[in-house]
């Protein structure tokens, strides 16, 4: 990681997390997080820190370089070098993530070091396992973020990122993504062994929290049996949203199947305004037709709760505007568009997660018709009178179970990389390439088909190597 980068954290975190009677002491570069954090209230403080660094940044950037958006014309005030795929190492847009996210798993380190020494009786035993469950998890959770966008690819032997099982300054080199892994699994395991099943707020990690993420994590490394036992844990705990519920999700007046969001409140960045800037009244990216169409007809959109949940309609914008804007995260505050909490996890995943899995774990028609039936329950519960699809073959239902995860989880930051896991190219059609300067077809042997490594790291840490291309 950046030396620089984490000594001026450290000195940043060190004046956070100590108490105003130590203000006054001598500023040094080294903070010990064992006098920092004291006893339990000083670690829910540290805990409480750790989630409020973690961002949306790769949602918004796997939407932009996908084809689930298209870049309209009245959009000139945007960088728009990440939709048409000009990034390279010096390009915050895809880079900034990398920081962000270590920035995390080094506030979980620190309350992580203070876990393993700070005293307690019998009674405050069951709440330092449950922040001791959380940064394990978050930790997990922001190194497998960081795998997603920055391996050079998704088998056991490509390049990872560097696991940070403790705090440190140094030049971490890159590990195999078979590593990767392992530390990330090993982690959640701990932190689900440590937490409780009574603890229920989903805006921090509970222990279907960590199920789901296990889930995800199975999913990406083609664990296909443990996808099965993980999802389907979290669908009996988190039954899918009531129609009447759905679209009161996106404005935050419905709990209903969300198992880990990131609260946003007044003055927090809004993920809204990724995709809609209020000044002058601007689509910045729009729902790409690619996507609308998956909806199907007029008639079979108005039956489907999620799109008019996830997009809106507005046909009387004026000429040269576009008419179709992403409603997903405008919010429920007029006042504060686009300001809503970020849904990270959600049951409707699971049911995905499980179908693409059960087909994948074996062969026959036992495998079609469980992974069918997934599908099926996730259809039903999303659209007016649906009648449940049959299918005679694999790559007929797994064309359908991603197609079905493109709208689902539109604009949740899936879409490049489940191509990306895949090994398929982004593919927009001629309607969405309006704006796009040619960029129509992003080829798995692109450079910009992983996210590089920023430069300032390339510059500082000898031992980081860049991805191919770059």
């Amino acid at each position: 990681m950046n030396t620089r980068k984490i000594v001026a954290f450290a000195l940043l975190t060190g004046l956070t997390f100590q108490s105003c009677s130590k203000l006054d002491s001598p500023p040094t570069d080294f903070i010990d997080p064992t006098k920092a954090f004291r006893n339990l209230d000083d670690l829910n403080m540290g805990v409480l820190g750790t989630y409020a660094v973690l961002t949306s940044t790769l949602i918004e950037a796997s939407a932009i370089v996908s084809d689930e958006v298209m870049y309209p014309t009245e959009n000139t005030v945007s960088n728009n070098t990440a939709h048409r795929w000009l990034y390279n190492s010096t390009s915050g847009s895809v880079t900034s993530a990398f920081y962000e996210y270590y920035e995390v798993i080094d506030r979980a380190n620190r309350v992580l070091e203070a876990i393993s020494v700070i005293k307690v009786g019998a009674a405050g035993q069951s709440r330092l396992d449950q922040y001791h469950a959380e940064m394990l998890a978050v930790k997990a959770y922001s190194h497998f973020e960081l795998l997603k966008a920055y391996a050079s690819s998704y088998e056991p032997d490509g390049m990872g990122v560097p696991y940070m099982k403790e705090r440190k300054v140094g030049y971490p080199a890159r590990e195999s993504v078979k590593s990767n892994f392992d530390n990330i699994n090993a982690d959640l395991k701990a932190a689900k062994e440590l937490m409780s099943p009574g603890f229920n707020d989903n805006t921090r990690i509970t222990r279907s929290g960590i199920a789901a993420i296990q889930a995800r994590v199975a999913l990406y490394e083609k664990k296909w049996s443990d996808a099965v036992t993980y999802a389907s844990e979290v669908i009996a705990a988190e039954p899918l949203a009531p129609k009447s519920d759905f679209s009161k999700i996106w404005d935050d007046n419905s709990q209903s199947e969300v198992i880990w969001k990131l609260a946003r409140v007044i003055g927090d960045s809004r993920l809204g305004a990724a995709f809609f800037r209020e000044t002058g009244e601007i689509v910045l990216y729009a729902p790409s037709f690619k996507l609308i169409d998956q909806f199907g007809t007029v008639a079979q959109r108005a039956d489907d709760v999620r799109f008019d949940s996830y997009i809106q309609y507005a046909p009387a914008r004026p000429a040269g505007k576009s008419q179709y804007l992403v409603n997903k995260y405008v919010g429920g505050d007029a006042a504060y568009r686009g300001l809503t909490a970020v849904k990270l996890f959600r049951a409707g995943e699971m049911y995905l997660i499980k179908a693409e899995a059960e087909l994948e774990n074996t062969n026959g028609t036992a495998a079609i018709a469980a992974a069918a039936k997934d599908l099926n329950d996730l259809r039903r519960a999303r659209i007016y009178n649906y009648i449940d699809q049959n299918f005679t073959d694999k790559q007929s239902l797994l064309n359908a179970i991603y197609n079905e995860r493109f709208k689902e989880l539109a604009f949740e930051g899936h879409r490049f990389f489940d191509l990306k896991r895949r090994n398929l190219p982004v593919e927009r059609t001629t309607q969405d390439a309006i704006n796009t300067s040619g960029a129509v077809r992003l080829d798995p042997t692109a450079a910009q088909y992983c996210f590089p490594i920023a430069a300032n790291e390339m510059s500082v840490n000898k031992n980081m190597i860049q991805n191919p291309n770059y």
